[in-house]
């Protein structure tokens, strides 16, 4: 019997990786050394080229971005209420309720789609202890708005930096900014490590304490001092981070370039796009807002069925999830957050990826043009 072969689907993202005479060459020495985790080579080497890269200090890599801010929560012994935002991926609240903590939405603003500061200080109360703003797409939040605010209700301020690798604002790194940031390091981001992600803390005490949170506690063969958790990186993953890291750059400008081209053949068309406030972007996700969600709906079935799949980053909103909808979460709270829904039910990411031909870029232009 003969197999049809189906027809390959063009995603929203397509994970880059080195070439594989590379890779082996990191290979080849784990093999010799048999070293494959616990604070390996590659490992300790990928933090210091990063910390390098990313103009910052006090860079711990781990297994993942839901991790690395799970452990910034743990590092802060942080209780009561923490205000986010609802349009962001599920990890960014996921991780509030594994803490124990009780997530308060706060709405975003239409043009950047990150966190609104004047919504934020609308939600502040006496059991909020902290802030977990969302890079979204990597486009940094008003950080000096957010700031402000922090510092005048004696609140913590995390960034949800996931996306947000390389990213600068007036000309410093936005993983400066606040108390910590986190990274990921997931296939879906500009720079992977397969599965991983990093801390950014401003703080030496707690950095310290983080390296022993990564670690179940232990601070020598006999002395275990915390009760942690494995959160560490493996010597594959760090491998793997150190030949992407190579060439990081080239592939942010071919990012730039097939983003840039989207916006000017788009530019006559009715989709809006995101304001980017960066000093240096990366140019993660190619995010286009219809006029409405059925407008949204009907050409994502049709690019579907065209062989492109692009991604509802982010729909539905995270407080609508029904694991949501059994918490005490009020109507009016819902219904305070009409420009997170509003964004959310028309927005579309669209492919962008440096392998992604110019060809497949014009496919996916004319079909929006002619739906």
């Amino acid at each position: 019997m003969k197999v049809e072969r189906t027809k390959e689907m063009i995603n929203v993202t397509m994970p880059d990786l080195p070439l594989l005479k590379k890779y082996t060459g990191y290979l080849n020495k784990i093999w010799k050394t048999k070293w494959l985790t616990n604070n390996g080579e590659f490992v300790q080497l990928l933090e210091k080229r990063l910390e390098k890269y990313l103009k910052v200090r006090n860079l711990l890599v781990v297994c993942n971005g839901a991790i690395a801010i799970q452990l910034v929560l743990k590092s802060l012994d942080l209780k009561g209420e923490v205000i986010t935002t609802p349009f962001t991926f599920p990890a960014t609240t996921n991780v509030l309720l594994w803490e124990g903590l009780t997530p308060v939405f706060a709405d975003i603003d239409p043009e950047t789609f990150n966190i609104d500061p004047h919504e934020v200080e609308k939600k502040i109360s006496d059991k909020t202890n902290a802030i977990l703003a969302v890079h979204i797409y990597g486009n940094p939040c008003y950080v000096e708005k957010l700031q402000k605010i922090a510092d005048r209700y004696s609140l913590k301020l995390i960034y949800d930096a996931a996306q947000a690798f390389g990213v600068e604002y007036k000309n410093k790194s936005v993983l400066n900014y606040g108390d910590a940031s986190i990274l990921s390091f997931h296939p879906t981001k500009v720079f992977t490590t397969i599965e991983g992600g990093a801390i950014i803390i401003k703080d030496k005490k707690l950095f310290e304490k983080l390296k022993l949170l990564r670690n179940h506690g232990i601070k020598s063969a006999e002395d275990v001092v915390l009760p942690g958790i494995n959160a560490k990186m493996n010597e594959f993953e760090a491998a793997m981070g150190l030949c992407n890291l190579e060439n990081i750059d080239e592939k942010i400008r071919v990012r730039k370039k097939i983003y840039e081209y989207y916006k000017e053949k788009l530019a006559d068309t009715d989709v809006k796009f995101q304001r980017i406030i960066a000093s240096k972007y990366n140019y993660a996700y190619m995010p286009v807002c219809f006029r409405d969600l059925k407008e949204r709906d009907r050409i994502y079935s049709k690019l579907i069925k065209n062989g492109i799949n692009p991604r509802k980053y982010f729909y539905p909103l995270t407080i609508d999830f029904d694991y949501f909808k059994e918490k005490e979460i009020n109507l009016v709270e819902r219904s305070a957050l009409g420009v997170a829904r509003d964004v959310a039910g028309r927005v579309l990411s669209l492919p962008l990826y440096p392998s992604l031909k110019i060809g497949v870029v014009n496919k996916i232009i004319a079909f929006l043009k002619r739906h």
